[in-house]
C-alpha cells in the first residue's frame, strides 16, 4: 500500500508539471476543439485504469477536463462476455481492450475498425517487441495497453510449503479453498499447461483430457471467479487462486501473506490492446484517448496503479517508475517461465471448448441441476395440462 501511495504522489507531481499547459493544449484543446460535447463510451476490463481511488490521478476525469470529451466508462470481466456484448450489437462502443487472442477473433469478423495511427504520435513510446504481433501483424487495428502472465496466488499461512505446480490447485488438501477462473480460455489453459497440452490445439481429444481434468478438480473447487477474487484472497477466504500476475502485486498490497509463482509447466502470456469497434460512433475522439493513455505520465499513472508490464519505453525510462525492477513482472532470463500466447480458435474447436465448458460448469453441480430439475417438473405439469385440456374439449365436441 505505501509503495502504490508514494508512486501515485509521483505521478501526480509529473502530471502537475508536464500538463498544463504544454499536454493539454497540444493534445486536448487543439487536437480536440471540435470535439467538445461529445461523448466517449469505452469498454474496459474491471479494476483496469487509474480510477482516482485512493488519492491516484483519475485517468478519465482528467480526460474530460483537457478536452471537453465526456467519457461513459463500463466493463467486463472476461473476453468472451465482452465478445458477446459486441457481436449481439446490444451496445455501441468507441474504445474495447480485449486480449490478443480475442483481437484476432473479432478481426477476422469484422468487429473492429483499422486505427488511423496518424492520430496516435505517442504510439512511438511502444517497445518494438510488442508491434507486429501474431494477432495484427501490420499494427492496424489495436494499440498495446498491458502486459501480463497467469500464475499461482497462494497464502502463505494455508499452504504448506513453497509450491511450484499447477498440481496445487487439485490438491485434495485443499479442498473448498481453491478459487478457479470463471472463464473457458483461461481455465482450459491451465488445465493444458498441467497435461502438457498445446494451449492452441485443435485435437479434440486433447480438450477431453483437458476437460476430464477439469470434472475431477471440480468438486475441490470453493468458487469458480473473476474480479471476485480480490476480495477472496485479500480477506484469507481462499488458499489458493489462479490469476492474473499484475492483480496479485494489488492483493499482497492488502494482504501480505499472499505469495505468487509461475508453475514450473509453463502459463499463458498476454498482450491487451486498445481497439476501436466497427460499430464506433467517434472515431477522432476515440482515436485522441488512445493516444492520449499512450502519452508518458498518463501511462505512468496507470502503470502504478494497475501494477501490471507495461508496453510503454517511456515509463520504463521514467526514473519515477516504482515497479521498473519488479520481477513478478519483468523476470530476468534465468527466471521467465515457459510461455505461450493464445490464438483464435477455428469455430469447431471454439464450439467444443464452449459446449465442455457449459458441461463442467452444470455437471455436479447440485444447485444447477435443481433448476434444471424444477424446469423439467414444469414443462411436464404445462404438458399435461394441455393433454388435459385438449381431451376435455374433444369429450365436449363428441357431446353435440
Amino acid at each position: 500500500m505505501f509503495k502504490k501511495l508514494a508512486s501515485v504522489f509521483m505521478s501526480i507531481a509529473l502530471l502537475m508539471v508536464c500538463v498544463t499547459p504544454l499536454y493539454a493544449s497540444a493534445a486536448g484543446q487543439k487536437a480536440s476543439e471540435d470535439l467538445r460535447g461529445t461523448e466517449l463510451n469505452v469498454y474496459n476490463w474491471g479494476e483496469y485504469i487509474s480510477d482516482g481511488s485512493e488519492g491516484t490521478l483519475n485517468v478519465n476525469a482528467e480526460f474530460e477536463k483537457e478536452t471537453g470529451i465526456k467519457v461513459n466508462y463500463t466493463t467486463f470481466d472476461s473476453n468472451e462476455n465482452m465478445y458477446n456484448k459486441i457481436k449481439g450489437g446490444g451496445a455501441n462502443y468507441d474504445i474495447v481492450v480485449p486480449s490478443d487472442y480475442m483481437i484476432e477473433r473479432m478481426i477476422n469478423e469484422g468487429l473492429l475498425e483499422k486505427i488511423d495511427m496518424s492520430n496516435i504520435p505517442n504510439y512511438k513510446n511502444i517497445m518494438p517487441q510488442y508491434k507486429n504481433l501474431y494477432f495484427d501483424p501490420a499494427n492496424e487495428y489495436s494499440v498495446p495497453y498491458n502486459v501480463g502472465m497467469v500464475g499461482m496466488i497462494y497464502n502463505t499461512k494455508m499452504v504448506k510449503g513453497t509450491p511450484d505446480s499447477w498440481n496445487l490447485m487439485w490438491d485434495k488438501d485443499y479442498a473448498g479453498q481453491i478459487l478457479m477462473f470463471n472463464n473457458s480460455r483461461d481455465a482450459f489453459g491451465i488445465t493444458q499447461c498441467l497435461l502438457g497440452i498445446d494451449l492452441n490445439t485443435n485435437d479434440s481429444e486433447d480438450w477431453h483430457r483437458a476437460y476430464d481434468k477439469l470434472k475431477e478438480q471440480k468438486p475441490l473447487v470453493q468458487s469458480y471467479v473473476m474480479d471476485d477474487v480480490y476480495n477472496k484472497m485479500e480477506g484469507g477466504e481462499a488458499a489458493v487462486a489462479a490469476y492474473y500476475a499484475g492483480d496479485y502485486l494489488t492483493m499482497h498490497d492488502n494482504n501480505p501473506d499472499l505469495a505468487f509463482v509461475y508453475p514450473k509447466e509453463g502459463t499463458n502470456i498476454f498482450v491487451d490492446s486498445l481497439c476501436i469497434p466497427a460499430s464506433c460512433q467517434n472515431k477522432r475522439g476515440a482515436e485522441l484517448y488512445i493516444n492520449y493513455l499512450l502519452r508518458e505520465d498518463i501511462a505512468l499513472a496507470n502503470a502504478e496503479y494497475l501494477c501490471y508490464a507495461t508496453p510503454n519505453q517511456a515509463v520504463l525510462d521514467n526514473p519515477d517508475y516504482s515497479l521498473k525492477d519488479e520481477k513478478i513482472l519483468y523476470p530476468d532470463a534465468q527466471d521467465m517461465p515457459k510461455t505461450q500466447y493464445y490464438h483464435n480458435l477455428p469455430p469447431q474447436t471454439l464450439m467444443l471448448m464452449t459446449s465442455l465448458w457449459d458441461n463442467l460448469k452444470i455437471e455436479g453441480n447440485n444447485d444447477d441441476k435443481s433448476i434444471y430439475i424444477g424446469l423439467a417438473s414444469f414443462v411436464a405439469i404445462v404438458a399435461a395440462y394441455s393433454i388435459y385440456r385438449a381431451v376435455r374439449k374433444k369429450r365436449r365436441e363428441s357431446m353435440y
